[in-house]
């Protein structure tokens, strides 16, 4: 049988492919805006089925029995799910950056099955667990899928789990903007006009998708909101500096959670979710706005004003409930408990400078939506995406600038404090627990691997004959603007030159990350 991987076939097809990717990503967003739109529709009905049976047993105590026990059982049936398969364990956004890496494999059938499955019952249960993470690798599995079902190449498959990603975080938002951004920024990496084709095609049209059931209005449909005139703006920048520092200790306290559900041996991993259901219980009587990721919280906060002792009491259960949820390892994301967070911070320092500072009250709405922006750009480190996400949320590019500003604050925080993205951790920590070192593919079979050349790295300036490059690679292509340079000897490498490199499937890891070491990462990390 004739080999599609081999290196004729691959350069053969390299650039002719690059036109089937656009055709290809609106494929993959139309079956991925179909399965998220279920899973959305699916969630949002237990949501308020749940509420219901927290009010029917603040009236009929008694019924909490039978609930506590069928609490148990979902949470030993999802525990036994992640247990056969640990990769739909958490978000499932580090595990999708692991395969683009090769450092991980995935099965995409049962990560669709299981993570559709296992976070419906996880989430849908009231854990403060969001729906985008799942969403996110659903919709990078239906990418390998795509790419397995129709034998395309492996470059390609790269690229469709990528589009696949971004069409799944468009259609759990409605925000397309944010899911391109979020695959170029945070998934892929680097801006590739190739990912940008495909993502963009797959985001578009799994958002058709989901407005077509859900409507054309915004997450948060707010209707005249003020704008903060530029003389208050010195209030923006204090906002983002106790943001970028809440942020943090997120990060820090998010994973020491995870620690310590490790550090129990005496719980199998399988019994760990039953863990959060049984709080999930308490926080369902007493302290119900906190179940669940939070839309509805954020919902309400903006409709209605809540005095100070509440929102303290709700920031203090929120983060807390997040965290004992997403360190058992239950299949659900945190973007949306984090933007909960972040919109009760910005809630707390709206009331404080209204009181203390005779701010005009209109205002409040303001800092919610600019602190949830700030903790997303704090804890993940894309402060384009979370300025693009919370304006697509909103559907207002009024708030652009101060959203920005409030963004690079909390970065610069977040980076001055040596914090580090919290995927890039979580994916660390997930290889770590994995043990010995995964070989992805076939030394028979190769791939092709695009790396940007980011300004004063070690090759920037640098002839090709200059370079110690990586072993068992093979540089094909320098890609200059829209020239395509067949590179030789004397061939200057220059920052913002995309090298495409051959290479061995079981090496291509490996090679990128020597070749990162080479070219840099050109993120806005």
């Amino acid at each position: 049988m004739k080999n599609k991987q081999n290196t004729s076939n691959i350069l053969f097809h390299w650039h002719s492919f690059r036109f089937k990717l656009v055709f290809e990503g609106i494929g993959v967003g139309i079956i991925a805006g179909i399965i998220i739109v279920l899973y959305r529709y699916l969630l949002g009905k237990l949501d308020t089925s749940v509420n219901i049976v927290y009010k029917f047993i603040c009236n009929k105590p008694i019924v909490i029995l039978p609930w506590i026990v069928f609490l148990v059982l979902i949470g030993y049936i999802v525990g036994l799910m992640v247990k056969k398969e640990p990769i739909i364990s958490g978000s499932g956004i580090p595990q999708v950056e692991g395969v683009l890496l090769r450092k991980l494999e995935m099965n995409w059938w049962k990560v669709i099955l299981g993570k559709f499955v296992g976070g419906i019952l996880a989430i849908g249960s009231g854990l403060s667990l969001g729906r985008e993470g799942p969403s996110v690798q659903i919709g990078a599995a239906v990418g390998q899928g795509f790419a397995k079902v129709f034998k395309r190449l492996k470059i390609e498959e790269k690229y469709l789990i990528s589009s696949g990603a971004s069409a799944g975080l468009s259609a759990a938002f409605n925000a397309p903007l944010a899911g391109v951004m979020f695959a170029l920024e945070e998934v892929h990496k680097s801006f590739s006009p190739l990912v940008l084709l495909s993502a963009l095609s797959a985001a578009l049209s799994s958002d058709f998708i989901a407005s077509s059931f859900f409507g054309l209005k915004p997450v948060l449909n707010l209707k005249n909101l003020s704008v903060i005139p530029l003389k208050f703006y010195l209030y923006i920048i204090i906002l983002g500096i106790i943001i970028g520092i809440s942020g943090v200790i997120f990060n820090k306290v998010l994973l020491r959670t995870q620690n310590i559900y490790a550090a129990q041996k005496w719980l199998p991993k399988e019994m760990r979710i039953i863990v959060p259901l049984l709080v999930s219980v308490l926080i369902g009587i007493f302290l119900p706005q906190a179940l669940g990721g939070g839309n509805d919280l954020i919902t309400s906060m903006l409709a209605k004003n809540y005095g100070l002792t509440i929102l303290l009491i709700l920031v203090l259960f929120k983060f807390l409930f997040t965290m004992i949820c997403y360190g058992s390892g239950a299949p659900g994301g945190i973007f949306l408990p984090l933007l909960a967070i972040g919109a009760l911070v910005g809630n707390i320092y709206g009331f404080m400078v209204v009181h203390f500072f005779n701010l005009n009250s209109i205002y409040i709405n303001n800092f919610i939506i600019l602190a949830m922006a700030g903790y997303f750009t704090a804890v993940v480190r894309a402060p384009i995406t979370g300025t693009i996400l919370i304006t697509e949320m909103t559907g207002s590019f009024n708030h652009l600038l101060s959203l920005s500003v409030v963004s690079i604050v909390a970065y610069l925080v977040a980076d001055v404090l040596a914090s580090n993205p919290i995927y890039e951790s979580l994916l660390e920590r997930y290889l770590k627990n994995q043990g010995e070192e995964i070989t992805i593919g076939s030394n028979k079979n190769k791939t092709i691997l695009e790396f940007v050349v980011c300004m004063g790295t070690v090759i920037d300036g640098k002839r090709i004959k200059d370079v110690k490059w990586p072993s068992n690679c093979l540089l094909v292509s320098v890609r200059r603007g829209d020239n395509e340079i067949i590179p030789k000897g004397d061939t200057v490498i220059l920052a913002g030159d995309y090298l495409d490199i051959l290479t061995n499937e079981d090496r291509a890891s490996k090679v990128h990350d020597a070749m990162i070491i080479l070219a840099g990462s050109c993120e806005l990390k």
